[in-house]
């Protein structure tokens, strides 16, 4: 959802800039972030709920389903924010400051090789840990653009009120 959102809709907002409508193209990017967001909430929680039985399904018993169970469980926590990692990766480009999208991944990159050297090799929280990490590496990945975004930047895309656009979301 994030990479089809991310990918459509920075061709969508693209094509209303060059129409030379800002305000419309911010509009419609803040229309995308924020469906993706509730979306990623409402797949999460779904997910959190019939995670055990998905991996039961494919075949997980015993250790490996009460691992697969807890590892699945943490980075559906952090899915809606993986979800606007993506989908922001688009919109940098779209923004004109892919450097700065680069940087984001990097960035979150970072974050989880430190965090799962830290939660995994020191204090040897095992697949947890690592499931941890990678966590809130996509809450990193998900935060600062979304922190971008919202405050006073230089690029031609903010997050704004919107009205909901059941046409531009299909499109």
């Amino acid at each position: 959802i994030g990479f089809m959102f991310g990918a459509g809709g920075s061709a969508l907002v693209a094509k209303t800039l060059g129409e030379k409508n800002r305000e419309k193209a911010n509009k419609i990017f803040s229309l995308i972030i924020v469906t993706a967001l509730v979306l990623g909430f409402a797949l999460s929680t779904v997910g959190n709920l019939l995670i055990k039985n998905i991996a039961f399904l494919l075949g997980a018993r015993g250790e490996l389903l009460r691992l697969s169970t807890v590892y699945g469980r943490i980075l559906l926590i952090s899915m809606p924010f993986f979800m606007l990692q993506n989908i922001f990766q688009s919109f940098f480009v779209t923004a004109e400051k892919p450097k700065l999208g680069l940087a984001v991944t990097l960035a979150a990159g970072v974050t989880n090789i430190v965090l799962d050297a830290v939660f995994v090799g020191v204090l040897r929280w095992g697949l947890a840990g690592a499931g941890a990490a990678t966590a809130i590496s996509q809450l990193v990945g998900g935060m600062i653009p979304l922190v971008y975004f919202l405050a006073p930047n230089p690029t031609v895309l903010r997050l704004r009120k919107f009205r909901f656009d059941a046409k531009a979301l299909l499109r």
